[in-house]
């Protein structure tokens, strides 16, 4: 008996459906029935038919004052539940929660994605004044700790990529805009394997940032841990912060298989 590919079971409705759910983008974040229809090459009716079920399970949803759909925050749930379950979130997700538990400020975990730095996970610490959440925010990653932690351990061709696609935006008084400067900062937090951003995104804001690596060395993500700047002075900082936050992400790194010290890393 020959066995029949996967693929010769495929229900075309339902594969129109998906390709519905992924033509939203976050370039285009709401599509109206005949811009789907048109890129899809799909009849209208059949769109409108496909986006009706999907907004009646709460997949998309239809913004009344244009009329046009954007995905719903059942799409939100399914894909946090895949985040959940991938290797990095929960191998890391422990150690966050201990980082947090120990230094009582919130911790992160944050991937590169095209150009931005993208915050996958967090963990919130009880402080009476609380930092806002960064839980699926994207950011520029010239200002952020976390950002030139990356910039420092991606090839040479992806960072020029990185940095050429916009302006290094000033976001406060100390954020570095001068290509020159910061080369010369990402050259430090290689040597030293740590990034402190100053204040650079947000005044009155600090963050220590310590990267994630794989079996091979490559950086998968990030671990940081952000508060008030009243909270984290140069002497907390340098005592406190740096060591647990280095710690804990050499701790994620062995588990993703990096071997912690290995000759030639």
């Amino acid at each position: 008996m020959i066995k029949r590919k996967k693929s010769d079971y495929i229900i075309h409705s339902v594969d129109h459906a998906f390709d519905v759910l992924e033509a939203f983008r976050a370039e285009e974040p709401e599509l109206g029935v005949t811009q789907l229809a048109k890129t899809l090459n799909l009849h209208k009716n059949n769109v409108f038919r496909i986006l009706a079920t999907l907004e009646s399970r709460g997949y998309v949803e239809q913004n009344p004052r244009t009329g046009n759909y954007r995905l719903g925050l059942k799409a939100f749930e399914a894909g946090q539940a895949y985040l959940r379950h991938t290797s990095l979130l929960s191998v890391a997700h422990p150690e966050m929660r201990a980082l947090t538990q120990k230094l009582r400020e919130n911790a992160y975990l944050a991937v590169l994605r095209g150009d931005y730095v993208f915050y996958l996970d967090e963990t919130i610490a009880e402080q009476t004044i609380q930092v806002i959440s960064r839980l699926g925010t994207r950011v520029s990653p010239h200002c952020t700790a976390t950002g030139k932690v990356f910039l420092s351990y991606i090839e040479k061709a992806q960072l020029e990529e990185v940095l050429s696609t916009r302006p290094l935006e000033k976001m406060t008084p100390k954020t570095i805009t001068d290509r020159r400067k910061l080369f010369g900062e990402l050259k430090k937090v290689a040597e030293k394997g740590f990034a402190v951003d100053d204040e650079e995104w947000t005044l009155g804001l600090k963050c220590v940032a310590a990267p994630i690596l794989d079996y091979y060395g490559k950086i998968q993500g990030t671990l940081s841990v952000s508060g008030p700047s009243d909270r984290l002075p140069a002497e907390r900082l340098q005592e406190e912060v740096i060591p647990a936050v280095m710690k804990h992400a050499q701790e994620i790194s062995r588990k993703m298989g990096y071997l912690v010290g290995k000759a030639g890393a």
